[in-house]
């Protein structure tokens, strides 16, 4: 269903060294970039889903919608916890720390961040007890 899911940024260089010790915690590679965006996902599968960061194609400012956010699903709460440290580290900003949230289900664990130009992502496992 997803093609792809891009973000805005105001400095590209500073977005890639946001974005690529996380992405390759999740055994995702950068496939594509050029002077104006960054992809990661699989370079061998042009079906499968995948994230970028770039500059507004307008040419306007980046900017973040307040309740728009990206979830990357994960496969447990040991990786989800290691992503939201890797993310704070490289200049995320934590929006609630890696934990059980019973109110979206019981097992549902997830840490939440924003990266540095403010965009917010989520690391979620449905249901913590259950592989994906």
């Amino acid at each position: 269903m997803i093609g792809y899911t891009m973000v805005g940024t105001t400095d590209l260089a500073r977005a890639i060294r946001f974005y690529d010790p996380m992405f390759a915690e999740m055994g995702m590679k950068q496939c594509y970039k050029d002077e104006q965006v960054a992809f990661w996902g699989d370079k061998t599968d042009a079906n499968a889903p995948r994230f970028a960061t770039g500059y507004p194609f307008d040419g306007g400012k980046a900017g973040v919608g307040n309740g728009t956010m990206t979830a990357f699903l994960i496969t447990g709460s040991e990786l989800i916890d290691r992503l939201h440290s890797i993310a704070v580290e490289n200049g995320g900003v934590d929006e609630g720390a890696p934990g059980l949230r019973p109110h979206y289900g019981e097992g549902f664990y997830a840490a939440y961040v924003r990266d540095p130009d403010g965009n917010k992502i989520a690391f979620v496992c449905y249901d913590i007890n259950k592989k994906i």
